[in-house]
This record gives structure tokens, sequence and C-alpha cells, in this order.
């Protein structure tokens, strides 16, 4: 795991509590987006699965596959964060 410049993380957030915050509600978001294209993906392999189907096996493995070699919802998060690319805002108190 790559260290973190700290000063850069929260430059778009008024202290580092803040931007851990801003960073895990987008890692959910991120995660929650992933488990639907994963789902929209299997769905295919599945319905036409048998019990005896090897081939249907390989192709739910490739897809977890590449699912698991993509960088994970936390490391997304924080660098769209250091990059400038999140926004964020409060809630109206009203």
């Amino acid at each position: 795991m790559k260290t973190l410049d700290l000063d850069k993380f929260e430059a778009d957030a008024s202290n580092l509590y803040e931007a851990t915050v801003i960073c895990s509600k987008r890692a959910r978001t991120i995660n929650d987006e992933h488990k639907l294209e994963l789902g929209q993906r299997l769905q295919p392999v599945i319905e036409k699965e048998t019990e005896d189907d090897t081939i249907m096996n390989q192709d739910k493995l490739n897809i977890s596959l590449e699912f698991e070699m993509r960088d994970k919802p936390t490391i997304q998060a924080i660098k769209e964060m250091t990059d400038g690319e999140l926004e964020f805002r409060y809630r109206d108190s009203e």
C-alpha cells in the first residue's frame, strides 16, 4: 500500500477527518456500482448454466477475476479525492 501525502489528501476538505468521511462515502458508492455491474454481467451466465457446464464456470471465473484485478473502491475514492475529481457538499441544515 502506498503512503499518502496528507496535505494533498485534505486540500479540498477542511480537515483529515472530513476527507476520510468523504472518501469512505464515495468508496461505498463505487462498491455498490461494482456489485450492480457484476450482477448484470453474471446474470446471463447464471441463467444458461447447467450442472455439467464447465464452460459457464470458466466464464464466471473470468468475470470474477476481472473484477478482482480492479483497484479496490477505497483506493479509487482516494485517487479521485487527491486528483480533485471528487465534489461534495453539506446538507442544508433546514
